[in-house]
């Protein structure tokens, strides 16, 4: 029963299987076999427009590379208090952003309120050079908690970031869970919403090793190649990165993983719901569930084979929380099963 990470599962066979079908021959490297633009012209259709593309192996270099196509001298970041760039990228944004600042944003349930936006973006004039100034804006998507911007909100942040002429980047480690979980569109949840950069992740959804940095306005992405070949992130053989998302993308293998891991989230928030044992800390739209219980049921669970993390309590959540109680995370995947949940089910009670 392993609800540790999405990233603890290994590929989806239909993505091995192409992996192993490219394995063999020759083809041009570093983005230029007949592969590599194919896949670059599927991002095209996906998102209903031409966008530049950049494959990388990690959603840390991902998001890393998006701050510093963006980077302005002395450049400030806001992202929420709690998301992945700002808490577990170990100041990755930061080095290769040459030397930006990221700045924490308060906001419940993982996302971004515009008033603390506004407010901190005040903080940091543009014309007091020793404040140095704001240049982007990074929003999780799903958030770190496992909710979702609705599309209003995404525009509220961007109507924010036109106001300022920042940048806006999305953190789409687990774009397709959000999507799935919205029942959108990829486009209508990115640039028609006003998505300037996007990290576009496949590892957690399936993948081995696939991620994608998405400019979506390709006349803004003339330094990245250098960019990314000068932070070390250019794959010599990237057509394999490109076959894992050959098929991803074949007949909506994408979305029929995240449905079904957001499918499996949802039967363990019933579970949970039910339960005297636990209850829920807050209603996920994604693939991650977030249960409070008392650490003793939670050290028992453990001892049964269930694995799962214990989660810090995030700011606007102290006072769900008693003394002798903590949060916890279970993550659910394209590997998760119906048996993995009913297992859970039966230990928990």
């Amino acid at each position: 029963m392993h609800f540790s990470s999405d990233n603890w599962a290994g590929a989806h066979p239909l993505i091995a299987e192409s992996l192993t079908r490219h394995a063999s021959g020759f083809a041009a490297a570093y983005g230029g076999s007949d592969l590599d633009k194919k896949i670059e012209a599927k991002f095209n259709e996906i998102f209903e427009r031409e966008v530049a593309v950049f494959f990388v192996g990690t959603g840390t270099a991902a998001n890393s590379l998006a701050m510093a196509s963006v980077s302005r001298p002395g450049g400030v970041a806001f992202c929420h208090r709690e998301a992945h760039l700002i808490a577990d990228e170990g100041g990755a944004p930061e080095f290769l952003g040459q030397g930006i600042r990221l700045a924490g944003v308060d906001g419940a349930y993982g996302k971004i309120d515009p008033q603390e936006l506004e407010a901190a973006i005040g903080r940091v004039p543009p014309e007091f050079v020793h404040a140095g100034q704001p240049m982007a804006v990074s929003i999780s998507q799903s958030t770190e908690i496992g909710t979702v911007y609705e599309h209003g909100e995404i525009e509220a942040v961007a109507e924010i970031c036109r106001k300022h002429g920042l940048s806006l980047h999305m953190d789409g480690a687990r774009f397709a869970n959000a999507m799935a979980g919205l029942g959108s569109s990829p486009a209508e949840m990115s640039w028609r919403r006003g998505v300037d950069v996007l990290s576009f992740g496949g590892t957690k959804n399936g993948c081995w090793c696939a991620e994608a940095l998405v400019v979506f306005d390709p006349e803004k992405a003339k330094d990245l190649p250098f960019i990314r070949k000068r932070s070390a992130h250019l794959f010599s053989k990237t057509r394999f990165i490109a076959a894992q998302f050959e098929a991803y993308f074949e007949d909506d293998l994408w979305m029929q993983v995240a449905a079904h891991a957001n499918n499996m989230s949802s039967r363990l928030q019933e579970i949970i719901r039910a339960s005297d044992n636990a209850r829920l800390a807050w209603d996920s739209q994604a693939n991650e569930v977030f249960a409070i219980m008392r650490r003793d049921r939670f050290d028992m669970l453990i001892e049964k084979g269930v694995r799962f993390y214990e989660w810090h309590t995030p700011n606007f959540a102290s006072s769900l929380v008693g003394d002798d109680e903590l949060i916890t995370r279970l993550v659910t995947g394209f590997a998760t099963t119906e048996d993995h949940v009913l297992g859970f089910a039966e230990s928990l009670e």
